[in-house]
């Protein structure tokens, strides 16, 4: 699939990958800050922004999403930062491709399988008619029913946009989604033998999507895995803590 993206800066190839829900748009500004060492690729994943979308949805396809990227962009190696659903893709394709990247940063997320979450939010999507409704506060006025959380409710509004003059819609293909949601969280397939590629797991102090007892899985599998705790952060580790979260990775980045 061709995917949407666009860059910036120069500098080594930097792929940056968001989560469920996401888009590119969520990077633009730690992306910018990025761009000042290496040429940022913000990438919408499939069924994602204003990547196309597909009734498939997996992993699988999402590495070879970037590896169509890479080819078309005649990249022979990159760096990959992925968040949650992105770390994931990342994973997925550093375990593929290994000779295809340089380094990699998994945020808040590890390779384990995860219980199906995000149930409640597709519910919530799906009582909006967007046949019927005619504004954006009507959206989130039926949104707010269900999602009480003021931050996701505008994570999710990111996504709606007039269509035509007439008709509002979401850029992430909430049927796909919904129908592939358990595959999501799905277990990150074991590499023959512990890569060598530097990894670096970076998970908010408040959040409990990396645990201690991870460590055994990800040691298994990244021989050079690091993994750094962002005091005061939740699962949208750049979000709430963004000055900690760039100073972290871009260190870890540029180092030899």
């Amino acid at each position: 699939m061709k995917l949407s993206f666009r860059k910036l800066g120069s500098g080594k190839p930097l792929f940056i990958l968001h989560g469920l829900f996401g888009s590119s748009d969520n990077w633009q500004t730690l992306g910018k800050q990025f761009a000042e060492n290496f040429t940022v690729y913000f990438i919408d994943q499939r069924n994602h922004g204003r990547s196309p979308h597909s009734p498939e949805h997996n992993y699988e396809l999402m590495a070879e999403d970037l590896l169509e990227l890479m080819e078309a962009e005649n990249l022979d190696k990159v760096m990959l930062l992925g968040h949650s659903m992105g770390g994931k893709t990342a994973m997925y394709f550093a375990i593929n491709h290994p000779e295809k990247v340089e380094k990699m940063v998994v945020v808040d997320i590890s390779p384990k399988k995860y219980p199906i979450t995000n149930k409640d939010i597709i519910e919530a999507l799906e009582k909006v008619n967007l046949a019927e409704v005619k504004s954006r506060k009507e959206v989130e006025e039926i949104l707010s029913q269900d999602i009480k959380n003021y931050g996701t409710m505008q994570f999710l509004l990111k996504n709606l946009y007039w269509e035509d003059s007439q008709k509002l819609a979401w850029r992430f293909n909430l049927e796909a989604l919904k129908n592939n949601i358990a595959r999501v969280g799905e277990l990150t397939p074991m590499p023959s033998q512990p890569l060598q590629i530097p990894v670096l797991f970076v998970k908010g102090e408040k959040s409990d999507h990396i645990v201690s007892t991870d460590n055994t899985l990800i040691n298994a599998m990244f021989a050079h895995a690091e993994i750094a705790t962002i005091p005061d952060a939740g699962h949208w580790t750049h979000a709430d803590k963004p000055i900690e979260f760039f100073t972290i990775i871009n260190n870890f980045l540029l180092e030899n």
